[in-house]
């Protein structure tokens, strides 16, 4: 099994399970991170995503990269299931301990949240490979920290430690390992204690493209205001008020 997968009402966990490898991404993993996705599309939750063992994730499976060809490249395997990730309706937390270079670099920059520990280094060494980071890296990592530092990360090699990442919130937070899942479900509390469809439609507005703005928040903006929860969660903030005053 190369994830596992622990499902609660309002969240799960996916953990990518090489350990003996890094938890390096392959063709396997891939396919059970769609199927994965597919669950959490078809019932929206916060996801909180690790990696087994004291990685992250080392990057994709150069035993399989190594063969693979133009056709393989062109159909974007690693691409196409980050940047499903990245779409997932609730936000996703990635718990990244050790290493996530990469792939696994790129997977940790689809997610919305990023934790990490002391021990966390991120980088993408693609071109020293030969390749290069294809899988969003080369266009999302300028959005997360800047062209300067990104170009970089992906020109020349350079691996940033948790605190450079921290520094330039590339990671959301530092943890000690032992805290990592448990300050990664402090997040998720956070989270799913505010209006879930507000939650989904707010992700869904942020990213999309600036031409869509104002029109797209103004039509979210539209839903919601019909919606029962926000005529509840309205009268409850209007009836605390209320009794606060003497």
């Amino acid at each position: 099994m190369t994830l596992i997968v622990e499902e609660a009402a309002d969240r799960v966990v996916w953990r990518l399970n090489r350990p003996e490898v890094r938890n390096a991404i392959d063709r396997e993993l891939v396919a059970a991170l769609h199927e994965a996705c597919a669950a959490v599309e078809e019932e929206p939750r916060v996801v909180l995503l690790a990696g087994e063992g004291p990685t992250f994730a080392a990057g994709a499976d150069i035993a399989q990269l190594r063969d693979r060809d133009r056709g393989d490249a062109l159909r974007g395997i690693n691409s196409r299931i980050f940047d499903r990730i990245h779409r997932l309706p609730m936000p996703v937390i990635a718990l990244v301990d050790g290493y996530a270079l990469g792939g696994g670099a790129e997977l940790a920059y689809a997610c919305d949240f990023r934790i990490g520990t002391p021990r966390t280094k991120i980088g993408n060494p693609e071109t020293d490979l030969g390749i290069l980071a294809a899988a969003g890296a080369a266009w999302r990592l300028a959005e997360l920290v800047g062209e300067p530092l990104a170009k970089e990360i992906l020109l020349a090699g350079r691996v940033l430690t948790a605190d450079e990442a921290r520094a330039v919130h590339l990671l959301n937070d530092v943890v000690e390992p032992d805290d990592l899942l448990a300050a990664g479900h402090r997040l998720a509390d956070r989270i799913v204690a505010r209006a879930p469809l507000a939650t989904r439609l707010t992700k869904a507005v942020f990213h999309a493209p600036r031409a869509a703005h104002p029109f797209v928040d103004d039509l979210a903006q539209a839903v919601l205001f019909e919606t029962e929860e926000k005529h509840t969660r309205m009268t409850a903030f209007l009836n605390r008020r209320q009794e606060r005053r003497p």
